[in-house]
């Protein structure tokens, strides 16, 4: 169940924390994001350091479908309806900046990186459409309703955005990471004020950014109830078709699609960690359908952070936690999402203005009907009667069978048979016998 970016790519290796150590800015994660925010941070000459809990890209980053767009699926009407044409506007121009800084990098990284144009399609709603292209047109970006596109099936129609792009992510990040100063194998234990804990050692810091898809701290920031985590799903199929764009249907949990080199990537069978969904037996099902003849050659799941109202939540954690950062919530997008938060966490660790800090600001009014949601959802679970709990707020895990885990419906996390942890919030095994091994 690997990624064909996993089979394909070959990421340097780094030391493990050990003895106490100390530095300026402090990196947790080491996902995309986080590998960014050093190779900027090292750019500027300041002191840093990543502690990551496994390896480079083993979480997230591996399993996304690595497209770099600033078109979300239909983002700006919404961004218009709430914030207004500046909002919309800045929104698109840090998304649209992150796309060309990828592609400044890449002139000089061998990571298949090509221009694409995105599409939004909508299979039964129209009227979608137009709002966005008419929230486009207010921030300059005039979009013609496409009629007809390269999908096998009918739309009502699709809005495209040239200028975009994809690539194969983990030989980006081999190449970005390899002169980094990086600890692999270093999972963050604890953290007192000015430092954090792993099992060899510790790390003094003055400044500390969280990059660990959903953020670990707990007492700050109530980010348990301002986020959620949906799990997709990918398959790639050799001899289907070729696209010459990238495609995202506009419905929360509809397909997407993308080529990489003689493949074709299909994605969705979305649903809420914890709950049911299509998973691959959706994608399956269509590709039994529209490509017959083609041949799965692999498939794999992803877990993705979604803020409540689908825009990141970047710079500082909280109000009571000074010189301390966070980036999550990409809601889907993280590759843009993830060069975005780069950006601006760097201006904000040097105490410069970012033009873009206050649309991603998580310190944002967050009264959203998600919200009370989230509360109901986490208090349903924790008056769940069972005997496997998650160790992060306490709530039910529920089996999940196709992947031979147990997931939890509050927050996301996710552990194995045995216990172990899959992904966070929960910063650690389910659950530890006397002797430190995880039991059921």
């Amino acid at each position: 169940m690997n990624s064909i970016w996993t089979e394909s790519a070959d990421l340097p290796h780094f030391p493990t924390l050990k003895g106490n150590q100390k530095t300026d800015v402090l990196i947790i994660g080491g996902g995309i994001a986080g590998i960014l925010c050093a190779h900027f941070l090292q750019e500027k000459g300041v002191d840093y350091a990543l502690l990551e809990g496994r390896t480079i890209g083993s979480g997230i980053t591996k399993n996304t479908t690595a497209k770099i767009t600033a078109q979300h699926g239909l983002i700006y009407h919404k961004l218009w309806k709430s914030g207004g044409a500046e909002q919309a506007a800045l929104y698109f121009k840090a998304n649209q900046e992150a796309v060309e800084t990828y592609a400044a990098l890449c002139r000089e990284i061998d990571c298949d990186f090509e221009r694409k144009t995105a599409y939004v399609y909508s299979l039964d709603n129209r009227r979608k459409l137009e709002k966005e292209a008419k929230a486009l047109s207010k921030i300059g970006l005039h979009q013609q309703i496409l009629e007809t596109t390269e999908l096998p099936f009918s739309v009502a129609g699709a809005i495209a955005l040239e200028g975009q792009a994809q690539f194969h992510p983990l030989k980006f990040l081999a190449a970005i990471a390899r002169n980094l100063n990086i600890y692999e194998h270093s999972f963050v234990r604890e953290r007192k004020k000015n430092a954090v804990v792993t099992e060899a050692g510790s790390m003094a810091f003055q400044k500390v950014i969280y990059t660990t898809h959903f953020p670990i701290d707990n007492t700050h920031g109530m980010y348990f109830l301002k986020l959620y985590q949906h799990r997709s799903y990918t398959i790639a199929l050799k001899n289907a078709a070729k696209f010459k764009g990238m495609y995202v249907d506009e419905a929360k949990c509809g397909m997407s699609f993308r080529n990489a080199g003689d493949l074709l990537l299909i994605g969705g069978g979305d649903h809420r960690t914890g709950k049911k969904g299509g998973n691959w037996r959706e994608l399956r099902d269509f590709a039994a359908k529209y490509y017959p003849t083609a041949e799965e050659v692999a498939f794999w799941a992803t877990q993705d952070c979604m803020s409540l109202d689908s825009v990141p939540y970047i710079g500082p954690y909280s109000k009571h936690m000074d010189h301390c950062f966070v980036a999550t919530g990409f809601h889907k997008w993280g590759m843009t999402s993830a060069m975005t938060a780069a950006r601006i966490l760097t201006d904000l660790v040097l105490e410069k203005e970012n033009p873009y800090e206050t649309v991603f600001s998580p310190s944002r009014s967050m009264i959203k009907p998600q919200l009370v949601w989230n509360g109901c959802e986490s208090a349903k679970n924790l008056l769940t009667i069972s005997s496997k709990r998650c160790p992060h707020l306490g709530c039910a895990l529920k089996w999940n069978p196709l992947e031979h885990s147990w997931d939890c419906p509050c927050h996301g996390s996710r552990f194995d048979e045995e216990g172990k942890l899959l992904d966070n919030p929960a910063n650690g095994d389910r659950k530890q016998d006397e002797k430190g091994g995880s039991v059921q």
